[in-house]
């Protein structure tokens, strides 16, 4: 049985930064492409960033390139979001997902998703 647990979410102020961790019990986790999307009330769910089975290669949404970074340990079966100069508008449910092939930009096209960690920034 695949899980994914987020943490690291909590409350921020504007220009703070956050560090998202997800553990996954995936026991060939390192073939697996990882990433993080966000969802806020009444909005689809929104691509964050992901990252491929070696972490050569990243991909990031426009909202948040060049300021979040996304890296895993596949020794430690961890995937983590690096949030900096968060901005209110960044306030979400962050989900942690996994996908057997690549980091595709569409929820739809993920394997397995984490239950989700709260993150609000203030003004």
């Amino acid at each position: 049985q695949v899980q994914l647990v987020e943490s690291g979410g909590g409350l921020v102020q504007a220009g703070g930064s956050l560090r998202l961790s997800c553990l996954a019990s995936i026991r060939t986790f390192s073939s697996y492409a990882m990433g993080w999307f966000r969802q806020a009330p009444g909005i689809e769910r929104e691509f964050v960033g992901g990252i491929d089975w070696s972490g050569g290669s990243r991909d990031y949404g426009d909202s948040v390139k060049g300021r979040f970074t996304i890296s895993r340990d596949n020794a430690l079966n961890t995937v983590y979001l690096q949030m900096n100069s968060l901005k209110p508008e960044d306030t979400a449910v962050y989900y942690c997902a996994a996908a057997r092939s690549y980091y595709y930009t569409s929820p739809n096209e993920w394997d397995y998703w984490g239950q989700g960690t709260q993150v609000t920034v203030s003004s």
